[in-house]
Protein backbone atom coordinates (compact mmCIF):
# COMPACT_ATOMS: atom_id res chain seq x y z
CA UNK A 1 0.00 0.00 0.00
CA UNK A 2 2.93 2.57 0.89
CA UNK A 3 4.36 1.81 -3.10
CA UNK A 4 1.04 2.42 -4.35
CA UNK A 5 0.57 5.81 -2.26
CA UNK A 6 4.36 7.14 -3.27
CA UNK A 7 3.30 6.10 -6.80
CA UNK A 8 0.70 8.57 -6.92
CA UNK A 9 2.24 11.04 -5.43
CA UNK A 10 5.08 10.87 -8.06
CA UNK A 11 2.09 11.23 -10.80
CA UNK A 12 0.95 13.96 -8.77
CA UNK A 13 4.25 16.30 -8.87
CA UNK A 14 4.91 15.19 -12.73
CA UNK A 15 1.50 16.37 -13.46
CA UNK A 16 2.13 19.75 -11.40
CA UNK A 17 5.77 20.16 -12.90
CA UNK A 18 4.34 19.70 -16.60
CA UNK A 19 1.33 22.20 -16.27
CA UNK A 20 3.90 24.78 -14.62
CA UNK A 21 6.31 24.07 -17.55
CA UNK A 22 4.12 24.60 -20.81
CA UNK A 23 3.14 28.11 -19.76
CA UNK A 24 6.66 28.67 -18.91
CA UNK A 25 7.53 27.55 -22.60
CA UNK A 26 4.66 29.82 -24.19
CA UNK A 27 5.91 32.67 -22.35
CA UNK A 28 9.71 32.19 -23.34
CA UNK A 29 8.40 31.94 -26.83
CA UNK A 30 6.21 35.47 -26.90
CA UNK A 31 9.09 36.84 -25.61
CA UNK A 32 11.38 35.35 -28.24
CA UNK A 33 8.81 36.56 -30.95
CA UNK A 34 8.30 40.04 -29.76
CA UNK A 35 12.43 40.15 -29.54
CA UNK A 36 12.41 39.01 -33.32
CA UNK A 37 10.13 41.79 -33.79
CA UNK A 38 11.52 44.71 -31.80
CA UNK A 39 15.08 43.98 -33.59
CA UNK A 40 13.15 44.21 -37.13
CA UNK A 41 11.36 46.98 -36.32
CA UNK A 42 14.81 48.68 -35.77
CA UNK A 43 16.46 47.98 -38.31
CA UNK A 44 13.65 48.71 -40.92
CA UNK A 45 13.81 52.09 -38.75
CA UNK A 46 17.25 52.37 -39.30
CA UNK A 47 17.16 51.72 -43.27
CA UNK A 48 14.03 54.32 -43.83
CA UNK A 49 16.84 56.73 -42.18
CA UNK A 50 19.43 55.76 -44.25
CA UNK A 51 16.93 56.03 -47.37
CA UNK A 52 15.96 59.39 -46.18
CA UNK A 53 19.13 60.89 -46.08
CA UNK A 54 20.17 59.05 -49.28
CA UNK A 55 17.59 61.02 -50.66
CA UNK A 56 17.93 64.35 -49.48
CA UNK A 57 21.56 63.97 -51.20
CA UNK A 58 20.23 62.88 -54.46
CA UNK A 59 17.95 66.28 -54.31
CA UNK A 60 20.37 68.78 -52.89
CA UNK A 61 23.02 67.43 -56.16
CA UNK A 62 22.62 69.85 -59.22
CA UNK A 63 20.27 68.56 -61.98
CA UNK A 64 22.75 66.98 -64.60
CA UNK A 65 24.56 65.47 -61.96
CA UNK A 66 24.19 61.85 -62.94
CA UNK A 67 25.02 63.04 -66.92
CA UNK A 68 28.39 64.35 -65.50
CA UNK A 69 29.18 61.74 -63.40
CA UNK A 70 28.89 59.21 -66.30
CA UNK A 71 31.21 61.53 -68.03
CA UNK A 72 33.53 61.77 -65.57
CA UNK A 73 33.79 57.76 -65.15
CA UNK A 74 34.02 57.61 -69.15
CA UNK A 75 37.00 60.05 -69.35
CA UNK A 76 38.54 57.80 -66.65
CA UNK A 77 37.95 54.71 -68.32
CA UNK A 78 39.69 56.74 -71.58
CA UNK A 79 42.38 57.55 -69.66
CA UNK A 80 42.91 54.00 -68.75
CA UNK A 81 42.56 52.92 -71.86
CA UNK A 82 45.48 55.21 -73.30
CA UNK A 83 47.75 54.48 -70.76
CA UNK A 84 47.18 50.50 -71.46
CA UNK A 85 47.96 51.23 -75.34
CA UNK A 86 50.80 53.67 -74.35
CA UNK A 87 52.11 50.64 -72.29
CA UNK A 88 51.72 47.98 -75.19
CA UNK A 89 53.44 50.61 -77.68
CA UNK A 90 49.64 50.58 -79.68
CA UNK A 91 48.18 53.56 -80.74
CA UNK A 92 45.06 54.42 -79.06
CA UNK A 93 42.63 55.98 -82.10
CA UNK A 94 43.44 52.58 -84.32
CA UNK A 95 42.68 50.39 -81.07
CA UNK A 96 39.39 52.88 -80.28
CA UNK A 97 38.11 52.80 -83.86
CA UNK A 98 38.45 48.81 -84.06
CA UNK A 99 36.25 48.41 -81.56
CA UNK A 100 33.35 50.77 -82.83
CA UNK A 101 30.58 48.88 -84.71
CA UNK A 102 29.05 49.65 -88.21
CA UNK A 103 25.57 50.55 -86.24
CA UNK A 104 27.00 53.06 -83.53
CA UNK A 105 29.23 54.39 -85.83
CA UNK A 106 26.54 55.03 -88.31
CA UNK A 107 24.49 56.43 -85.39
CA UNK A 108 27.12 58.98 -84.46
CA UNK A 109 27.37 60.25 -87.64
CA UNK A 110 23.53 61.21 -87.79
CA UNK A 111 23.61 62.78 -84.66
CA UNK A 112 26.44 64.79 -85.38
CA UNK A 113 24.67 65.93 -88.79
CA UNK A 114 21.39 66.74 -86.79
CA UNK A 115 23.54 68.61 -83.70
CA UNK A 116 25.35 70.92 -86.43
CA UNK A 117 23.62 70.66 -90.36
CA UNK A 118 25.85 72.17 -92.46
CA UNK A 119 23.47 74.68 -94.52
CA UNK A 120 26.35 76.13 -96.67
CA UNK A 121 27.10 79.94 -96.97
CA UNK A 122 24.59 81.94 -95.89
CA UNK A 123 26.15 85.63 -94.98
CA UNK A 124 29.84 86.36 -94.35
CA UNK A 125 28.67 86.69 -90.37
CA UNK A 126 27.22 83.54 -90.21
CA UNK A 127 30.21 81.71 -91.88
CA UNK A 128 33.25 83.59 -89.37
CA UNK A 129 30.81 82.10 -86.34
CA UNK A 130 30.56 78.89 -87.56
CA UNK A 131 34.73 78.96 -87.62
CA UNK A 132 35.50 80.40 -84.38
CA UNK A 133 33.24 77.48 -83.17
CA UNK A 134 35.26 74.85 -84.67
CA UNK A 135 38.49 75.96 -84.13
CA UNK A 136 37.42 76.74 -80.34
CA UNK A 137 36.71 73.06 -80.29
CA UNK A 138 40.12 72.50 -80.94
CA UNK A 139 41.44 74.74 -78.14
CA UNK A 140 42.81 72.41 -75.45
CA UNK A 141 43.56 74.99 -72.28
CA UNK A 142 46.53 74.72 -70.59
CA UNK A 143 45.33 73.85 -66.50
CA UNK A 144 49.31 74.27 -65.52
CA UNK A 145 49.96 77.22 -67.00
CA UNK A 146 46.72 78.96 -66.18
CA UNK A 147 47.71 78.47 -62.46
CA UNK A 148 51.26 79.23 -62.82
CA UNK A 149 50.46 82.89 -64.77
CA UNK A 150 47.16 83.22 -61.82
CA UNK A 151 50.13 83.00 -59.00
CA UNK A 152 52.47 85.20 -61.20
CA UNK A 153 50.55 88.45 -61.82
CA UNK A 154 48.80 88.11 -58.65
CA UNK A 155 45.92 90.79 -58.59
CA UNK A 156 46.91 92.06 -62.07
CA UNK A 157 45.11 88.48 -63.47
CA UNK A 158 41.86 90.33 -63.46
CA UNK A 159 43.10 93.55 -64.41
CA UNK A 160 41.18 96.62 -63.88
CA UNK A 161 41.07 100.09 -65.13
CA UNK A 162 43.77 101.19 -63.01
CA UNK A 163 45.81 98.22 -63.88
CA UNK A 164 49.25 98.94 -65.98
CA UNK A 165 50.24 95.49 -67.38
CA UNK A 166 50.03 96.15 -70.81
CA UNK A 167 52.68 95.10 -73.00
CA UNK A 168 54.26 93.21 -70.14
CA UNK A 169 52.64 89.59 -70.89
CA UNK A 170 55.06 87.15 -73.46
CA UNK A 171 53.69 84.38 -74.73
CA UNK A 172 55.27 80.59 -74.50
CA UNK A 173 57.26 78.72 -77.26
CA UNK A 174 54.81 76.12 -77.01
CA UNK A 175 51.87 78.95 -77.35
CA UNK A 176 53.66 80.42 -80.65
CA UNK A 177 54.10 77.00 -82.37
CA UNK A 178 50.85 76.05 -81.55
CA UNK A 179 49.64 79.07 -82.94
CA UNK A 180 51.81 79.00 -86.12
CA UNK A 181 50.87 74.90 -86.49
CA UNK A 182 46.86 76.48 -86.52
CA UNK A 183 47.90 78.84 -88.96
CA UNK A 184 49.25 76.79 -91.66
CA UNK A 185 46.86 74.49 -91.33
CA UNK A 186 44.38 77.25 -92.04
CA UNK A 187 45.96 77.93 -95.22
CA UNK A 188 46.45 74.42 -96.44
CA UNK A 189 42.36 74.14 -95.76
CA UNK A 190 41.80 77.14 -97.31
CA UNK A 191 43.74 76.44 -100.76
CA UNK A 192 41.73 73.15 -100.94
CA UNK A 193 38.89 75.07 -101.34
CA UNK A 194 37.24 75.26 -104.76
CA UNK A 195 34.15 77.56 -105.02
CA UNK A 196 30.82 76.60 -106.76
CA UNK A 197 31.48 77.66 -110.64
CA UNK A 198 28.95 79.85 -112.45
CA UNK A 199 26.73 77.99 -114.72
CA UNK A 200 27.73 79.33 -118.49
CA UNK A 201 24.12 79.25 -120.77
CA UNK A 202 26.97 79.51 -123.82
CA UNK A 203 28.79 75.68 -122.89
CA UNK A 204 28.21 72.89 -124.90
CA UNK A 205 25.15 70.73 -123.65
CA UNK A 206 26.44 67.21 -123.94
CA UNK A 207 25.01 65.70 -120.44
CA UNK A 208 21.21 64.48 -119.96
CA UNK A 209 21.69 65.38 -115.94
CA UNK A 210 24.22 66.98 -113.27
CA UNK A 211 25.38 63.75 -112.37
CA UNK A 212 26.24 63.10 -116.25
CA UNK A 213 27.70 66.56 -116.57
CA UNK A 214 30.42 65.61 -113.55
CA UNK A 215 31.02 62.11 -115.48
CA UNK A 216 31.71 64.11 -118.82
CA UNK A 217 33.80 67.12 -116.54
CA UNK A 218 36.15 63.96 -115.47
CA UNK A 219 36.37 61.67 -118.43
CA UNK A 220 37.44 64.97 -120.26
CA UNK A 221 40.04 65.93 -117.39
CA UNK A 222 41.65 63.00 -118.00
CA UNK A 223 41.05 61.86 -121.68
CA UNK A 224 40.12 64.84 -123.69
CA UNK A 225 43.30 65.28 -125.49
CA UNK A 226 43.31 61.62 -126.25
CA UNK A 227 39.98 62.48 -127.71
CA UNK A 228 39.83 65.81 -129.32
CA UNK A 229 40.71 64.72 -132.71
CA UNK A 230 37.18 62.62 -132.70
CA UNK A 231 35.58 64.59 -131.34
CA UNK A 232 36.21 67.40 -133.83
CA UNK A 233 35.76 65.04 -136.55
CA UNK A 234 32.59 63.91 -135.24
CA UNK A 235 31.62 67.71 -134.88
CA UNK A 236 32.28 68.50 -138.94
CA UNK A 237 30.89 65.37 -139.93
CA UNK A 238 34.18 63.89 -141.55
CA UNK A 239 34.98 60.85 -139.20
CA UNK A 240 35.33 57.48 -140.60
Amino acid sequence: MASCSEESANITVTEEESSETLPSQKREARLRKFRELHFKRNEARKLNHQEVVEEDKRLKLPANWEAKKARLEWELAEDEKKKECAARGEEYDRVKLLEITADDAERWERKKKKKNPDTGFAGYAEAQFRQYQRLTKQIKPDLEGYERQREECGEDFHPTSNSLIHGTHVPTKEGIDRMVEDVEKQIEKRAKYSRRRAYNDDADIDYINERNAKFNKKAERFYGKYTAEIKQNLERGTAV
